[in-house]
């Protein structure tokens, strides 16, 4: 789980990695036989029993400095990746951090271009609310709304849902499941692990070669194993 790839000392949110340690991390990577791929790509392959070799990569919030420095990496190192945009605020910024530098965030025309880049693109929902303290109409424009608006900005209605914050409770995953997403990111979704809350790794600009060892090897001890038919 990426968020910003930018150089910049002020980062009270640990989301931004700068670009040379996402390049060291990539290749962390490939030394061990691993290629970064999106996540619908990942589950296909999963459900094919080919998902050997292959790792999950997202970049929350659709930060514009994706197209700048994270996509001339990834092709770089023949990695592919889930972008997951806010389509209620293209051109904007990241109003919803209080601290804090603001980031500009893709707007239309960079979304189209990531996806003609052969990148995925999610819905992060509309404007970054957290779905789990929102009301019932909230709630449908973050997942209803927002997945329709990316269809008619790519062509193409999105796979897969965000949760921002990574805040998700039952009701925030019936409603993902009734907008028409085949799946969904949290963070650490505990029990309600699944096809519609699928845990994922922080990673930040702290982690070295042997911290990402460690996260790889501590996941399937703090996060529950997904079921055998994600």
């Amino acid at each position: 789980m990426y968020h910003s790839v930018d150089d910049g000392a002020e980062d009270p949110y640990d989301i931004t990695v700068p670009p040379a340690r996402l390049e060291r991390q990539l290749a962390w990577l490939g030394r061990r036989g691993l290629t970064g791929v999106g996540v619908g790509e990942l589950l296909r392959a999963h459900a094919a029993g080919r998902s050997r070799g292959l790792v999950g990569l997202t970049f929350d919030d659709g930060y514009a400095d994706f197209t700048e420095h994270a996509l001339p990496l990834l092709r770089r190192h023949a990695c592919t990746a889930t972008v997951f945009v806010l389509p209620g605020r293209l051109g904007g910024d990241n109003a919803w951090d209080a601290d804090g530098p603001r980031k500009p965030l893709l707007d239309a025309d960079g979304i189209r271009a990531v996806a003609a880049a052969g990148m995925e693109i999610g819905s992060h929902g509309l404007l970054h609310e957290r779905l789990t303290t929102v009301g019932d109409a909230v709630l449908h424009e973050e997942t209803h709304r927002s997945r329709a608006l990316l269809h008619d900005l790519t062509g193409t209605p999105p796979a897969g849902f965000c949760y921002p914050y990574g805040a998700v409770d039952s009701r925030a995953v019936r409603a993902v499941r009734a907008a028409g997403y085949a799946y969904a990111c949290a963070v650490d979704p505990g029990p309600l692990t699944g096809p519609h809350a699928l845990p994922r790794i922080h990673v930040g600009a702290r982690d070295t070669a042997l911290r990402l060892r460690a996260k790889q090897l501590l996941h399937p001890l703090r996060r529950p194993a997904l079921p055998e038919d994600v």
